[in-house]
């Protein structure tokens, strides 16, 4: 860092310059598609990552890591189990108030 005179009376500090990190490759964001040979379930060796994903999705295989498995729903967010669940609760209740206690009564 240096103290610079830039105008009469005017002084600036002037910072060495670090340059911009850069990656030593032309494009380093680029994912490449070429892959070591591996074997699909078809038994063919691949080295394209685009190819070797497309035979695995025409045979319906899922590829781990690279798909969110499927959204399941509850069995207890459904109207019908909904609407059972509250007619028993209704039906015990009304039960219990009636006097029915099951397995004998209690003092």
């Amino acid at each position: 860092m240096q103290f610079v005179e830039i105008a009469h009376n005017r002084w600036r500090f002037v910072r060495d310059e670090t340059p911009p990190a850069r990656s030593e490759f032309p494009c380093p964001h680029i994912i490449s598609d070429i892959m070591d040979p591996v074997e699909q379930v078809d038994g063919k060796f691949y080295t394209s990552k685009r190819q070797f994903r497309a035979v695995g999705r025409a045979l319906g295989l899922t590829e781990v890591g690279d798909q969110k498995p499927p959204q399941t729903t509850r069995s207890t967010n459904k109207r019908a189990v909904k609407e059972a669940r509250r007619k028993a609760l209704q039906t015990a209740v009304e039960k219990y108030k009636a006097g029915h206690r099951p397995g004998g009564q209690r003092a």
